[in-house]
């Protein structure tokens, strides 16, 4: 048995992280092929959207309901069995043979794949001491990141070589090799308590923690409008082939990674507070001007770094801003923030495939300004509002 405390940091985290890499990779790893899923199904672009909306609609709602309806068991055996269900999902991905049944393979992958990503912070945080824990978790988000910046052009990559099935066949072929480390490196850990649902949400009364919650979920919601079908709209924007998009998908992502690190340290240097305000409200004018620099590639790349470093720079200063709000229910914030951000993500993909259906692509980016104006006002009334006052997360 593992004891809590035993290791300052070990290979053991880093694997944890490969499984969430794996298990966030495979939310957005279909959106820059979503062209080749309309074709191969025959289906619109907008319809292959929703296999997006649902994974990660389903994320957010299942995450926090099956860490606690599976609170009392070994983790070492949960995560095993956890990975075979995403590994069952991700077969039924790569054999359907309709729209439906892909639909419902993503339902499988989301539900076993949330469960996976707070598994990993949860056993991440139990194997190493306790001064390492914000570390040993830091790793796991970076996993999760990564994967959701980079799980786009891997696709787009695997895609364009083998097929829309391609990018699935990788997943399942990552996925047992998942299993199979732990399998034979994790040893067996006993669950620890885990704070029911109920009180987790019993902190969104407080309206300060309320609209910084309201501010991530809205920033996604923007975000994901345009980002969603970013393949689509290079195509009409700039009427690029499947080698250019590729390049622009890993300088998006790419880019990205570094903003995150340019986030941490502008929320260390200047404050969560003045980094938020300041992200958002920059992020709210790239959207807007995006479609306008389309006469110019390089123009359009140079805005397009800016727009893809602001979309994760705001994740750490976000997260900082909710730990200084509410100290005592940090690790409860947490969660509750990647509940929001994929809920986001799901309305962005949905609201996106609807602007197509409605007019044009081209339009996404105004639209997910918006929201991205809505997210600064959400930040606004939080950042105005005094602090929090001893949040109770327990029954009187």
């Amino acid at each position: 048995m593992i004891e809590k405390g035993v290791l300052p940091l070990n290979y053991k985290v880093y694997i944890l992280a490969i499984v969430s890499f794996i298990a966030g990779m495979v939310e957005l790893i279909v959106g820059g092929i979503l062209d080749l899923v309309a074709d191969g199904l025959d289906i619109s672009i907008s319809t292959a959207g929703g296999l997006i909306t649902i994974y990660s609609l389903v994320f957010a709602i299942a995450s926090p309901i099956l860490l606690t309806m599976t609170a009392k068991f070994e983790r070492k055996s949960l995560l095993l069995w956890t990975l075979f269900s995403f590994l069952i999902g991700n077969i039924l991905a790569m054999v359907s043979p309709t729209y439906t049944i892909l639909f419902i393979s993503r339902m499988i992958s989301a539900a076993s794949g949330s469960l996976l990503v707070v598994l990993c912070v949860t056993i991440a945080s139990s194997i190493v001491q306790e001064q390492f824990r914000a570390r040993a978790i830091g790793i796991i988000f970076m996993g999760i990141s990564g994967s959701l910046v980079l799980g786009v052009p891997i696709g787009l990559v695997i895609g364009n070589a083998f097929g829309w099935r391609g990018p699935f066949v990788f997943i399942v072929f990552l996925t047992v090799l998942a299993m199979a480390g732990v399998y034979f490196l994790l040893e067996k850990i006993e669950p620890k308590p885990i704070i029911p649902l109920k009180q987790q949400l019993k902190t969104l009364k407080d309206s300060k923690i309320l609209f910084a919650q309201l501010t991530s979920f809205l920033f996604l919601t923007g975000h994901l409008t345009l980002y969603a079908y970013l393949t689509p709209f290079l195509k009409t924007a700039l009427n690029l082939n499947a080698e250019w998009i590729s390049i622009f998908y890993f300088i998006f992502g790419i880019s990205a990674v570094f903003g995150g690190g340019f986030g941490g340290w502008s929320a260390d240097k200047f404050g969560s507070k003045k980094s938020i305000l300041t992200f958002i409200s920059i992020f709210a004018v790239v959207l807007f001007i995006l479609p306008k620099m389309a006469f110019s590639m390089p123009l359009f790349a140079a805005i397009m770094v800016i727009w893809s470093m602001l979309s994760w720079a705001i994740t750490p200063a976000q997260q900082n801003y909710l730990i200084e709000s509410s100290p005592e229910t940090a690790d409860i914030q947490q969660g509750l923030n990647n509940s929001a951000l994929h809920f986001g993500i799901a309305l962005g993909s949905l609201i996106g495939g609807a602007v197509i259906e409605q007019s044009s692509v081209m339009n996404n980016a105004f639209v997910g300004g918006a929201f991205i104006l809505l997210s600064l006002l959400c930040a606004v009334i939080s950042i105005s509002r005094s602090p929090v006052q001893n949040i109770k997360t327990s029954e009187n």
